[in-house]
């Protein structure tokens, strides 16, 4: 084929390159402050809409106990039948119904039978002992033995001098009559009726409710039991008896007296529901801007069932409530300060994404759509289902998926930035929640556990896990509040697996749309460079195949650029996957570069030194189609446009000095004069690196291919190396664009040195006729 025919081989491509720079429209968007300025009023009038217009505090979910955040007015006049006042009504009236008590006789009945069996047991005692008082004194053991019989049946002390004082004193005859007497003084006490010494009665005074033996009700007065002694002994003494047989007599009855005055729960319960039917229910007149709820002060169960009957009166009677919030100039001063916080930490600790309306429009795009999510959460309890259902609709603060957008931000911008949107978040969600403290609280700590639990991620799977660390948090925090404000045990179950279903889902939604960000925003995460790590990925099977000198070089450029990386703290996976992927256009015309022709013939032998200057420089643009084609990020495609910079092809540039200084001319069109050499037909196309890793990535290229060459390595030839391609690089101008430090640049020679002298280590030479396989390495 002559020179001409491979010439127009070479320049008819049969495909269309797209043009590696970005258009004047995109650089436009990128970098116009009129955008910036765009974006900003946008964000604003967007959380404006979104925290403000619309939002009542109609739907608030408010459970008693809970301590109120804002002020709850009727909007309009209304009635209804209030069940706590009506049971306070009840309770107060059945607190005034006096106690029903009746008089119980059981302890007469036993003392009187266990009297009767004494004097029965002295009767048959005397007639079979018919002697003298003397001869009885001497048979008190006999006399004891009754005495104590007595006194076990129940709590009586009588003495064995009381009963000998009346079985020697008193005749059989006339000790019967006075136990008839005495019993009867008894039962005419008791009929009366005896309470306890300090018995307080509920209403004071003596007077009670007592049951009839016919189950009426009457009131009667009720003496207590020191009247009833007073009473028995008075009774005893108007009897013509001696004293001493008198107080023996009256010590062995007071046993018998007994308080018999029992509170009747039946009956009173009976007198107190027979009062309370005659309680009619109590209707609430509320007028318009009576204040149902105050801020600051716990939710009584009056003020809830006010609230709930409110509610009920606005939604059947299709009532819309005026906004009692915060006024709308307020809201739009509270969103006006939080995003120019937002803006001024951006400035100062980011200025990479302030400079960047892609990233500007990434933060704002996020912001708006997760508080459009708490707001879609919010606007749920105006569904039947929630307005009836208070312990359902308690738990739409903790579903809110407060924590989507810091995680978001935390993985594709950085943690700090994360941190600041999970702020401005938690604040938002308050403020359409009531202004709740607690919602503010409890959704930045899950925000900032979720990016703690999501920082360095580079799986899938992990984002779920960490947000589902936030929605652990988010339950946790729901119980301890819950506790504090003694809910009940349903809704704090409710609320808690609320609290760990959204952090789920979160993740889930994390998932789902951060490959969509990625490509529209442009941004890169871990997760996506650690996938293209894998080497079965079509790009890297197909240079495995085709260019298999130039996929161990890019290995080796790989390991150099991520050691590298990582001593100066830039990004180490970005570095290694760049690099893995940097020169995939050589796969085009693999036999044209020289790690790949083995023991074949040079092709560049026969071509004239622009010509293979030419093929050298195409395999850059050949990479960025392939790159494109497989929608690889847009770093690795800056990296393969950046990684040769605007370097010089010095070999063949110095061939063709040779040939037009000797005046040679092409061997393929000898009838040609020697042309002028242009430097420019020999450089790159550019651009210069434009961030650390693609600099880091276009030295150790260059110094894994001129390190090939060396015959000798040991720490001071490849120390020389290293320091002569450096100062060639810096001397050519190639790091002026790339934002490296003369110490970062030592620490990337240190780190090459380190790398190459493990790399190319040699190795303990065999003897001859060993099998070097059994060999050990040095």
């Amino acid at each position: 084929m002559s020179f001409r025919e491979q010439l127009q081989a070479l320049l008819t491509r049969p495909k269309v390159r797209r043009s590696a720079e970005p258009s004047a429209a995109l650089n436009f968007i990128e970098e116009s402050r009129l955008v910036t300025v765009l974006i900003f009023i946008t964000t604003v009038a967007a959380i404006v809409l979104i925290s403000s217009v619309g939002i009542t505090n109609d739907h608030l979910p408010v459970l008693p106990n809970q301590l109120a955040t804002v002020r709850i007015v009727a909007s309009a006049p209304f009635t209804y039948v209030s069940d706590e006042r009506t049971q306070l009504a009840r309770e107060q009236l059945r607190t005034r119904v006096p106690p029903v008590y009746r008089l119980e006789f059981d302890s007469l009945h036993r003392f009187e039978a266990a009297l009767r069996g004494l004097f029965s047991d002295l009767a048959a005692y005397e007639r079979t002992h018919p002697v003298k008082a003397p001869a009885v004194t001497d048979r008190q053991a006999d006399l004891a033995a009754m005495v104590d019989a007595f006194n076990a049946r129940g709590p009586y002390r009588a003495s064995i001098e009381d009963v000998l004082t009346l079985l020697t004193t008193v005749p059989a005859d006339l000790r019967a009559e006075y136990i008839e007497h005495g019993l009867a003084a008894l039962q005419d006490i008791y009929q009366e009726g005896v309470h306890e010494v300090g018995f307080a009665h509920p209403e004071g005074g003596t007077v009670f409710q007592l049951v009839r033996p016919g189950g009426d009700i009457a009131l009667r007065p009720v003496q207590s039991l020191e009247e009833a002694l007073t009473y028995l002994r008075i009774n005893l003494s108007a009897e013509n008896v001696p004293r001493a047989v008198r107080l023996a007599f009256f010590r062995l009855l007071r046993h018998g007296l007994q308080p018999n005055l029992v509170f009747d729960r039946d009956a009173t319960a009976q007198r107190q529901s027979e009062a309370l039917r005659s309680v009619a229910p109590v209707s609430v007149s509320v007028v318009r801007g009576q204040a149902i709820i105050e801020p600051g002060t716990r939710v009584s169960a009056e003020q809830y069932e006010m609230l709930q009957a409110y509610r009920k009166f606005l939604r059947e009677n299709h009532v819309t409530q005026r906004d009692e919030g915060l006024q709308l100039f307020g809201r739009i001063l509270l969103v006006l300060a939080m995003v120019l916080a937002s803006v001024f930490y951006v400035r100062l600790e980011d200025r990479e994404t302030f400079q960047s309306n892609s990233r500007l429009g990434l933060l704002a795009l996020v912001v708006i759509l997760n508080l459009a999510l708490v707001r879609a959460v919010y606007s749920l309890g105006a569904l039947e289902f929630f307005a009836r259902d208070v312990a359902w609709s308690s738990i739409l603060p903790y579903v809110a998926p407060s924590a989507l957008a810091p995680l978001v931000v935390a993985i594709l911008i950085d943690a700090g930035s994360g941190i600041f949107m999970a702020l401005l978040i938690s604040i938002f969600t308050g403020a359409i929640y009531g202004n709740r403290l607690d919602v503010v609280v409890v959704t930045f700590l899950a925000s900032m556990v979720a990016i703690f639990a999501g920082r360095d991620v580079r799986r899938r799977s992990r984002v779920v896990r960490a947000a589902g660390f936030g929605g652990l948090t988010v339950a946790l925090f729901a119980l301890l509040v819950g506790l504090a404000d003694q809910f009940s045990v349903d809704i704090l179950l409710r609320q808690m697996g609320a609290g760990l279903v959204s952090g789920v889902f979160t993740g889930i939604i994390v998932v789902g749309v951060l490959p969509v960000l990625e490509a529209l925003f442009k941004r890169t995460t871990d997760i996506t460079l650690l996938e293209l790590t894998d080497f079965n990925h079509p790009l890297l099977r197909l240079m495995q195949l085709e260019a298999p000198g130039t996929y161990h070089h890019s290995l080796v450029v790989a390991q150099l650029a991520e050691n590298a990386a990582s001593a100066i703290g830039a990004n180490p996976l970005l570095s290694r996957v760049c690099a893995l992927f940097h020169d995939i256009g050589k796969t085009s015309k693999p036999g044209y570069f020289i790690e790949n022709q083995r023991d074949q013939a040079n092709p560049h032998d026969e071509q004239s030194p622009a010509l293979s200057a030419l093929i050298i420089k195409s395999h850059v643009k050949d990479g960025v189609d392939l790159a494109r084609k497989h929608h690889l990020p847009r770093a690795i495609i800056d990296v393969i446009q950046q990684h040769h910079g605007t370097s010089l092809i010095s070999y063949f540039y110095q061939r063709a000095k040779t040939r037009s200084r000797t005046g040679t001319a092409s061997p393929f069109a000898p009838g040609l004069a020697p042309a002028v050499v242009e430097e420019t037909t020999y450089r790159y196309d550019g651009p210069r690196p434009q961030f650390k890793e693609s600099a880091i990535i276009s030295l150790a290229d260059g110094i894994e291919a001129a390190s090939r060459n060396l015959r000798r390595v040991s720490p001071q030839h490849l120390g020389e190396l290293i320091e002569t391609i450096f100062r060639d690089r810096i001397a050519d101008g190639q790091l002026d664009e790339a934002p490296l430090t003369f110490e970062e640049i030592a620490k990337i020679k240190s780190s090459f040195t380190f790398t190459l002298l493990n790399m190319l280590h040699s190795r303990v030479t065999n003897p001859p006729g060993d099998n070097p396989a059994l060999q050990s390495h040095a």
